[in-house]
């Protein structure tokens, strides 16, 4: 049982990721790279903040500005200097390899006797409270990007994602939306690496080498499920994110739990999200 609760909480963790690929892959459809780099970057700041005896939640603050940074980076060479989206992710997740590795100073730092976000609320033996943590901030997210994406610019986000030539055409800067949006979704990202390094105890600067699956597996099982619903309301599609965030941990966890040798969990992972995909795509043509 714990090992699936612990599956649980890894699917929590990461759902703030699967929620910050919702918004650049199915409301802008760019297939931004840079989570790999912005959630190692929310891992790495964490770590750093947390050892020199930063508040938690003030250390979640800079985690964000890393994130929305690094976001920024992105949106500024695939709208200003006319890269292509998925160059300009892979060129700031390159180089924040670099940023990362400089503001550790080491390839790993260990959380030990430090004061996390855990550390908050008070202590029970009974309650788990990297749970209640991780669910408080979840709900949080979603019920901020649901308010978000029903405001007046939320909506003009999700215009320029559904038609950009249109939306130009009634004078809203879609680069600046493009930017922003890449933005918030590097920021939900590095909340990821911010909760999940407190979980684990530590932060290492390979963290984030191909975590952009795990996101993208979270959108695309939420996807799926919504087809079922024939829904696109999109306060279910962003509960479902957070659902298939869980249902993919869960599934790894009893892969892991059958026996699978965690040297092809790599494999497991990119072949569950192809047929995620391909069955997708195949409902798509039958409907």
């Amino acid at each position: 049982m714990d090992f699936y609760t612990a599956a649980l909480l890894q699917g929590l963790g990461y759902a703030a990721m699967g929620l910050g690929i919702f918004i650049s892959l199915k409301i802008f459809n760019i297939p931004d790279i840079t989570t790999d780099g912005s959630y190692t970057l929310g891992g790495v700041i964490t770590a750093v903040g947390l050892v020199s005896g930063w508040h938690p939640l003030l250390t979640l603050l800079f985690v964000i500005s890393g994130g929305v940074l690094a976001g920024i980076a992105t949106g500024l060479i695939h709208t200003k200097l006319k890269v292509n989206s998925l160059l300009a992710g892979i060129l700031v997740m390159t180089a924040l390899y670099s940023v990362n590795l400089g503001i550790m100073g080491r390839p790993n730092i260990p959380l030990i006797n430090v004061n996390s976000i855990f550390d908050l609320l008070p202590a029970s033996e009974s309650i788990n409270m990297e749970l209640i943590v991780f669910l408080l901030t979840v709900l949080l997210l979603v019920a901020a990007l649901y308010y978000l994406l029903h405001t007046d610019f939320g909506i003009a986000m999700r215009a320029t994602g559904n038609s950009e030539r249109m939306v130009r055409a009634m004078g809203i800067n879609t680069g600046v939306m493009m930017i922003t949006g890449l933005a918030l979704a590097n920021g939900l990202t590095a909340i990821s690496g911010f909760l999940l390094v407190q979980y684990q105890g530590f932060a290492d600067i390979n963290m984030g080498i191909g975590i952009v699956i795990s996101g993208l597996a979270s959108v695309m099982i939420g996807e799926a499920i919504a087809k079922m619903f024939n829904s696109n309301n999109i306060l279910l599609q962003l509960v479902l994110v957070v659902a298939g965030s869980i249902l993919f941990r869960l599934i790894l966890a009893g892969a892991l739990s059958s026996g699978l040798n965690p040297n092809y969990l790599k494999l497991v992972t990119a072949s569950l999200v192809l047929v995620v995909l391909v069955l997708t795509k195949f409902k798509r043509s039958r409907s």
